[in-house]
């Protein structure tokens, strides 16, 4: 905020006022007296553990939600109980976590959708496509009006839900886990419009669990745990460590070499030369729907208790790779070998059987059905194991899932829920419990930390250290270089669908792997895979 948007705003009513606000969902209370003030023209971030109500106080904001108690004031209006259309005509906006598009449509199409602009009566898409190309370029957020929105990387997808929401004209603009999908660059891009967006008179609530964000961005923070506003901070007099305190109410350490979360020295480069191979790949090939290689001859090997790393800008064949290995994607040419079984045509459930665990990176299109109880998402895939007499053992569906809930610190922990009515980390949290609770010798772990909390992340980096030191071996893709490098015994770039250079872990640095995420050939201490 400049010197002079501050000033005006010391004499403007607040841009949003939440006071006292309690939502309740049958027994389950969301929010309770929760509040949030936001100035005119600034960045705002909101902090808290999955289930701490950050979403619902939102929706309540936008109008998806009535409150049950408290008050709504926006720009010094009172608003409670608005609707999302009288929301949205008042310039208020909301990027959800999870998409909100239309797969068959285009991009323009989506963007337009319910304002789409017409000439002599009819829908013109040309202007739409137009319009789309105008605000992406005023805001960094280029995408190609005429692409469907089926065939766009998460990256993409997530610039059409922002441009949707901008040109409706809001000026106070709702961000919830934007980053979640976006690549470093790509979230480099999203702050410059924010910024942009704020010295243009804007105010943006940004809801995010990466407390580096909330440094580089934010202007003050709202923190809340278990439904409750507890903290108010300036970000200029504040920690990520004191962040994390206040959101979990104790300190938290995540993983890192020297942490002593799991520690044992990394493994080095080929010293699993000779041994038993937990995974190995050889020359793997995928296709795609254009004929198109995906993956381009990847060959790796993976020790039992030993973590891969996969670094490397989204969209480059990390997603086929894992999919591929997971059975849910045809191999082209080359072999998958899961120990001592040769797995490269097998259906999911020999893999299954013969000891792969996989988390996905899309948790509600891979991993869940969301309309199924928590309980029975526990079992997805595993019923086989439940079934007496042709029948699902219920009684022994409901015990592993009351023990996994407790176990892995799933909210609210009620396994008859339907996994829909869950926070985006607690949905998270159900498919690593059931990937991570059952016998396993390999794990294909697909952004495992996507969209959850401090104290999430540092439980599940906890489970992934134990699991290596127990013996199993682990590929790890994820969009964060920071938790690669924390976690890694050896890390793999990719990029245009091959591995371009396998790292040992002291030997890789955040600027030896963006070089090679970049497309650089020549690093100093990458060598081939």
């Amino acid at each position: 905020m400049t010197a002079a948007q501050a000033a005006s705003a010391q004499l403007a009513p607040l841009a949003v006022r939440m006071s006292g606000i309690v939502m309740r969902f049958g027994a389950v209370v969301a929010n309770r007296g929760a509040s949030l003030e936001v100035a005119p023209g600034e960045i705002h971030a909101i902090v808290g553990e999955n289930g701490a109500g950050k979403s619902t106080l939102m929706h309540v904001l936008t109008g998806l939600y009535e409150p049950d108690e408290g008050t709504v004031a926006v720009d010094g209006h009172d608003v409670t109980g608005w609707s999302t259309r009288q929301a949205i005509v008042a310039g208020v906006g909301m990027v959800h976590q999870h998409f909100m598009l239309v797969p068959t449509l285009t991009v323009a199409e989506n963007v337009v959708l319910g304002r789409e602009p017409r000439r002599y009566g009819a829908i013109d898409m040309a202007l739409a496509q137009e319009e789309v190309i105008a605000l992406g370029k005023q805001f960094g957020l280029v995408v190609d009006p005429r692409r469907r929105v089926a065939e766009l990387s998460v990256g993409e997808a997530q610039r059409v839900e922002i441009l949707k929401t901008l040109i409706r004209g809001a000026r106070i603009l709702v961000l919830d886990e934007p980053t979640a999908v976006l690549s470093p660059p790509e979230v480099g891009e999203l702050w410059r419009v924010l910024r942009r967006l704020r010295d243009g008179g804007a105010t943006t609530i940004l809801i995010t669990h990466k407390l580096d964000e909330v440094m580089d961005i934010s202007e003050r923070i709202t923190v809340m745990r278990h439904g409750e506003t507890t903290a108010r901070l300036a970000t200029a007099d504040t920690t990520p460590a004191d962040i994390a305190r206040a959101m979990v109410g104790r300190e938290v350490v995540l993983a890192h070499r020297g942490s002593g979360i799991g520690d044992r020295e990394p493994r080095e480069a080929g010293a699993t030369k000779g041994a038993g191979h937990a995974l190995e790949v050889q020359n793997l090939v995928v296709g795609t729907l254009r004929n198109e290689r995906a993956v381009d001859g990847v060959t790796f090997a993976i020790a039992p208790g030993e973590i891969l790393g996969v670094a490397g800008v989204e969209g480059n064949g990390q997603t086929e790779l894992i999919e591929a290995l997971a059975g849910l994607r045809e191999v082209s040419s080359g072999n998958v070998m899961l120990g001592n079984r040769d797995i490269t045509r097998a259906p999911v459930r020999e893999r299954t059987d013969g000891g792969l665990a996989h988390i996905p990176e899309d948790r509600q299109r891979r991993g869940l059905v969301l309309d199924f109880p928590v309980a029975d998402n526990l079992v997805l895939g595993l019923q086989h194991r439940y079934t007496r007499a042709a029948q699902i053992d219920r009684a022994a569906v409901v015990a592993q899932a009351e023990r996994q809930v407790r176990t892995f610190d799933i909210r609210p922990p009620d396994a008859s829920r339907p996994a829909r009515a869950l926070s985006g980390g607690n949905q998270q949290k159900i498919v690593i419990a059931r990937e991570m609770g059952r016998d396993y010798s390999v794990l294909l772990a697909a952004q495992p930390t996507r969209g959850v909390d401090v104290g999430a992340i540092e439980f599940i980096h906890s489970r992934l250290l134990a699991a290596r030191a127990e013996g199993k071996a682990i590929l790890l893709v994820s969009a964060e270089l920071s938790e690669v490098l924390a976690l890694a015994d050896r890390i793999a770039v990719m990029y245009r669908g091959a591995f371009v250079a396998i790292l040992p872990r002291a030997e890789a640095t955040t600027e030896r792997l963006g070089a090679l995420m970049t497309g650089a050939t020549s690093v100093p201490g990458a060598t081939p895979p």
